[in-house]
């Protein structure tokens, strides 16, 4: 008998284990990090694998901000901020390789809803027709 509840034990273990290994907590969100400037409050974000796109707004003037901030600083990777008016084409970018946050980029939008989103690496997020108004 206690030869099968060492191995119902020893199974239960390892399934836990298993879990636990396959299953990670997710990375925290990196930090706002301020780089969109005085008076911009965030409005939105979006998370990214490896940090957190921001999108921030200005009431005084009207303007929106995007920056991508990775969770870990490291050696310069493809990044990526953009935004624009949902009504428009032309993105506002600041692509190129970076080691901590891609951006900001500003686009004056006020009373419009805007597209948003960024790169880190491979992988895109963007937020299509958000914040109106």
């Amino acid at each position: 008998m206690l030869k099968y509840l060492a191995r119902w034990v020893s199974c239960g273990l390892a399934i836990t284990l298993t879990a636990v290994l396959a299953n990670p907590a997710p990375a925290a969100a990196a930090p706002y990090n301020g780089a969109c400037g005085d008076g911009y409050n965030v409005n939105n974000s979006a998370s990214v694998s490896g940090g957190t796109v921001y999108l921030a707004y200005n009431n005084s003037t009207g303007r929106n901000c995007v920056v991508v901030v990775r969770s870990d600083a490291g050696a310069a990777m493809n990044m990526d901020a953009v935004l624009k008016q949902s009504t428009s084409t032309s993105w506002t970018r600041d692509p190129g390789d970076w080691t901590s946050y891609a951006g900001p980029v500003h686009l004056e939008a006020a009373g419009q809803c805007v597209d948003w989103g960024g790169v880190i690496g491979d992988e895109w997020v963007v937020r299509n027709a958000t914040n109106c108004g």
